[in-house]
């Protein structure tokens, strides 16, 4: 009997986007193909240390809201590389528990999406789901990401860039007269609306700062679009597809975190989008033209506004976009024609598929 394809699920993490990332992985654990593959769960907390779960005690509700958390402090492991790919070994006696075939990792946010992961990865020699080293730290930098694309011609959204370095020379009136008012302030690298404020006057401004910088260093301020938010599922690795565009039709200021996440009326969710054959196709080419330009492989999701003139306009790229139920990623696929647990599938065979391609390249002479 043929052996079962062993896949690290790797969710939690150190990121404010915790809860979200232990959702997204419940969704895959439900519904990938368990008669292909085998499921070894690793859970990350917020301190940063992995833990092997079992299945049946994965999960508990949330104390205080409706998203999962962490359950409690099973088996301690590490990653190394070992003889046949990775392994991972049991800290307390130092026994390895298995090799990992490949690694799927379901982490939203930094340690996790912005490349770290990825190269601990690569240096254990286990193929990992999803974009390398490269492409996770430039999508996780909305700062580098929007100076590449603007590089490459593609519009995106008019922002500015600041550290903790400038913090104290922040100017409304200067960031007023260069965006106008209405306008939003993110931190760099974050996701899932996580620290996001919309700043419709002066008084918002500083306490809409200060909640930015808690989340990191570095941060957006970026000018308000009027148009609709149209979002598109990136699939493949040399030669990726797009899905059918969907729309985001917030019940609220904006799309926010609660929206995506908890309260499923937060949003409606238009799949496919109510767009002519045109517009589709051009929404469809730009987003792999984006996820080329931002080196990327395996998936991706990328936002855009579109404008009462049908101008199109990139917001920002998630290499690890979300797969809880009310997520857009999967829905899109499954909208084009790809069920959830064969998108589950082709993500991890395209893993695969790269990694045997790396293989085959020289570390010497």
């Amino acid at each position: 009997m043929k052996r079962k394809i062993r896949v690290g699920i790797l969710f939690g993490g150190k990121s404010a986007e915790h809860e979200v990332s232990i959702q997204s992985a419940r969704n895959i654990v439900e519904a990938i193909n368990k008669e292909k593959y085998e499921i070894v769960l690793i859970g990350i907390d917020k301190k940063g240390r992995w833990h092997l779960k079992r299945t049946s005690e994965l999960f508990l509700p949330s104390e205080s809201s409706s998203l999962a958390r962490l359950n409690g402090e099973d088996k301690n492991v590490a990653l190394v590389p070992g003889k046949k790919g990775g392994e991972l070994v049991n800290l307390s006696n130092g026994k390895p528990t298995g090799v990992i075939d490949v690694v799927f990792p379901v982490l939203h946010g930094p340690y996790g999406e912005d490349g770290t992961v990825q190269g601990l990865l690569k240096l254990a020699n286990i193929p990992c789901v999803g974009a390398d080293v490269l492409g996770s730290a430039v999508g996780m930098d909305k700062d580098v990401m929007k100076r590449l694309l603007g590089e490459a011609g593609i519009p995106t959204v008019k922002f500015l860039a600041f550290d903790q370095a400038c913090r104290e020379r922040i100017d409304f009136d200067i960031i007023q007269e260069e965006l106008s008012l209405p306008f939003f302030i993110k931190p760099a690298n974050l996701g899932s609306s996580v620290g996001i404020n919309k700043v419709k006057e002066k008084k918002q401004f500083q306490s809409a700062l200060e909640e930015a910088f808690q989340y990191g260093n570095k941060i957006l301020v970026e000018e308000y679009v009027k148009g609709r938010e149209i979002e598109c599922s990136v699939l493949g690795n040399d030669d990726p597809i797009a899905s059918l565009p969907g729309e985001i039709l917030p019940q609220d200021e904006f799309y926010s975190y609660e929206a995506k996440y908890i309260d499923e009326r937060g949003a409606i969710l238009e799949i496919p989008a109510k767009l002519g054959e045109n517009l589709t196709a051009k929404i469809q080419n730009l987003s792999i033209k984006v996820f080329k330009v931002l080196c990327c492989q395996g998936m991706a999701r990328v936002d855009f506004f579109l404008k009462d003139n049908d101008k199109i306009i990139v917001n920002e790229l998630n290499t690890i976009p979300g797969f809880t139920k009310i997520s857009m990623y999967p829905k899109l696929w499954e909208a084009s024609g790809i069920s959830y647990s064969e998108l589950i599938d082709r993500l991890i065979q395209l893993a695969l598929e790269r990694f045997q391609k790396e293989k085959r390249l020289k570390t010497s002479i």
